[in-house]
């Protein structure tokens, strides 16, 4: 039997969670009155506040009813990933849509920007009140190396979305760099899900050691991409005179970005992951 538990809608969580229904609902509606666009940046950012806008609602659905007890999955893992998650969708999204959409006469366009930039905001509040606190007893998602796990997830579908529009195959070097970003996608993926699934317990060897190598393993990868994947793609290739934003050799410039931006990750990752097997257990 489901049983109603007001606290969900009255707590400092449940009422942030409120507010990102409303203004999704009401940043996809400003967007949609406007019209609709066929391009595949328009089409992302209606998806992120769309799916940002269900999940919530559905969140705040089975915790209401206190259904979300009864799922055969890590609960506060997946509110912690997802809070993660959609902050960096509805980032991106208001991002996107403020440099290709907006103009300065287009009103419900540009409030459709700043409700979406209040709504990013609200999200890293989230993150903040559901992330695990030192000493609190939480899931793996919940914490610093879990999160990294879903920015590290994210930033690698970033990057396979600009490598659409390119094409890595006539060289070796952009083929193993392609190769780094997707294995270690596949693994950081592979993590969420278990976590979520609760199935790290019938990990067959110690997961933390096990993460430890990976992470490892994933900064010496990106080292190597982060210095090939320039080296191929800007070597005797300057930036075009006539190049709009979303030109060829932007999208070389984005995947180099994120390719740095995901070692930083990485590396900070094992940091934690060093601290919190080493230290944390020591002490």
């Amino acid at each position: 039997m489901a049983t109603l538990d007001f606290k969900a809608l009255t707590a400092p969580v449940g009422i942030l969670r409120i507010l990102e229904v409303i203004f999704t609902c009401v940043t996809f509606s400003l967007v949609a009155s406007v019209g609709h666009a066929t391009d595949s940046f328009w089409t992302w950012c209606m998806f992120s506040w769309c799916f940002c806008f269900c999940v919530t609602i559905l969140t705040l659905v089975l915790e209401f009813t206190s259904l979300s007890s009864k799922l055969p999955i890590s609960w506060d893992d997946f509110t912690a990933s997802f809070a993660m998650l959609a902050t960096l969708m509805v980032l991106t999204a208001s991002i996107l849509y403020s440099i290709f959409f907006t103009c300065a006469s287009c009103g419900r366009q540009i409030a459709a920007c700043v409700l979406s930039f209040l709504t990013f905001i609200l999200y890293a509040v989230e993150i903040g009140l559901t992330r695990a606190k030192p000493g609190e007893i939480s899931g793996f998602l919940s914490t610093v190396p879990g999160l990294l796990k879903v920015l590290e997830a994210f930033v690698a579908c970033v990057i396979f979305i600009c490598l659409y529009f390119i094409n890595y195959t006539f060289y070796p070097g952009l083929q193993w760099c392609v190769a780094v970003y997707s294995i270690c996608f596949i693994f950081a993926l592979l993590i969420i899900l278990l976590t979520i699934g609760r199935l790290l317990s019938r990990f067959p060897a110690p997961f933390s050691k096990v993460l430890i190598v990976c992470n490892v393993l994933a900064v010496l990868m990106y080292i190597t991409a982060a210095v090939i994947w320039p080296f191929y793609c800007f070597r005797n290739n300057p930036r075009p005179s006539n190049c709009p934003v979303h030109c060829g050799w932007n999208l070389l410039v984005v995947i180099s970005f994120m390719t740095f931006f995901n070692l930083i990750a990485y590396i900070v990752d094992t940091v934690y992951s060093f601290k919190l097997v080493f230290f944390t257990t020591e002490t």
